[in-house]
């Protein structure tokens, strides 16, 4: 991903987000999934990147991080999905183009917007009827947010920033009700 000019800020919330060329599949396997979150694990401390929410789904992912430092977000992007296609063009004896393009990003701006998208982010499974529950997904940070795993993606001091307990955010993200309303607000920011 060459530069592009992205101005990235520290101390700020991001979404980003890309789907594969055509909406095909990016993950084919599990190990696809695990070496993906493996390379965040690894690079995510080097570049001052705090993962708040994510999610990786069959064809596309979500992420919502924090920049703690002055090294751009797209700089760790650009060496995350280096890694993961160069691995799965290998692994799969491939060539050419996985993603739509580049990652789209956008900065989340206010705390309305944070706190729903972190409900998109968990939720999206479900909607594409991919698991009954958030928690029955397993590659994405929900489980740990509300305690059924103890996985270090996850910024544990934000999450307790702005839910008071593993329930009261359960009760949030399932309040479908309350869901359908609060896309409305930020539609604009989201990607099916």
């Amino acid at each position: 991903m060459p530069y592009r000019g992205d101005i990235f800020t520290q101390g700020q919330y991001y979404h980003l987000y890309n789907r594969g060329a055509g909406k095909a599949k990016i993950f084919l396997n599990e190990g696809n999934y695990l070496y993906l979150l493996r390379l965040i694990k690894e690079h995510a401390p080097k570049f001052g990147v705090a993962v708040i929410a994510y999610c990786l789904m069959p064809n596309h992912y979500h992420f919502l991080f924090r920049q703690e430092t002055e090294v751009l977000l797209s700089k760790f992007m650009q060496v995350l999905f280096n890694a993961y296609v160069q691995a799965l063009n290998i692994q799969q004896g491939r060539t050419g183009t996985l993603f739509e393009g580049r990652f789209k990003h956008k900065r989340v701006d206010t705390r309305e917007y944070l706190i729903v998208l972190c409900r998109y982010i968990h939720r999206n499974p479900v909607k594409a009827g991919l698991a009954a529950k958030p928690e029955d997904w397993a590659y994405s940070n929900y489980r740990e947010w509300v305690g059924l795993r103890d996985g270090v993606l996850v910024d544990k001091t934000f999450v307790q920033d702005h839910f008071s307990s593993a329930e009261e955010y359960v009760k949030f993200v399932n309040d479908v009700e309350d869901e359908e309303k609060s896309y409305g607000n930020i539609s604009k920011y989201l990607f099916d």
